[in-house]
């Protein structure tokens, strides 16, 4: 969470534009690696973020603050951006194609080697989940994010989200 985030976003819905400049430049690696992470594809990916940062900045004003992190809303927008994006797409993007520099961008160069080859064996075991739990595993220990957070995103109860989080721990241990 961004510091004096809630004064930062008020002071965005009062049509500050230096304020969301501030939360663009805060949220805009985190959702960009969120949704590359889904899409596979750079520019897709741009494109996608583009607009999860247009839509929260065109419905700020109806932006109401329920507790969670500012990002809490921008994931939610990410990922029915991505959903929307594969409805008309009708296709799926394998895991195997992304780049593993934009997922460790702050590496130091000794374990960036390291950092790929474990990246390789990830991708391999999550491209064997199911979707779902795929998103499950990525929000919580790619992104970090707590469980009221994962609820709050997909709309769930924090209940749900410990199941399925445990569920989808149990089949990655079934693969490994």
């Amino acid at each position: 969470m961004l510091d004096g985030e809630n004064n930062i976003i008020r002071n965005a819905i009062k049509g500050e534009a230096s304020a969301f400049g501030l939360l663009y430049d805060y949220y805009q690696p985190k959702i960009y690696r969120f949704i590359y992470l889904k899409v596979s594809n750079r520019e897709e990916a741009e494109d996608l973020t583009h607009q999860v940062f247009l839509k929260a900045w065109v419905n700020l004003k109806a932006y109401t603050d329920r507790g969670y992190p500012f990002g809490s809303y921008l994931y939610r927008i990410a990922r029915n951006l991505t959903i929307d994006y594969y409805r008309t797409r009708k296709e799926t993007q394998s895991l195997e194609l992304i780049s593993e520099d934009v997922v460790f961008a702050s590496s130091t160069a000794i374990s960036a080697l390291e950092t790929k080859m474990a990246l390789k064996k990830v991708k391999l075991v999550l491209s064997q989940l199911k979707p779902e739990y795929q998103e499950i595993i990525v929000m919580k220990y790619v992104e970090d994010m707590t469980n009221n957070e994962i609820a709050s995103i997909l709309q769930k109860s924090e209940g749900a989200v410990k199941l399925m989080h445990n569920r989808a721990l149990k089949a990655l241990k079934l693969i490994l």
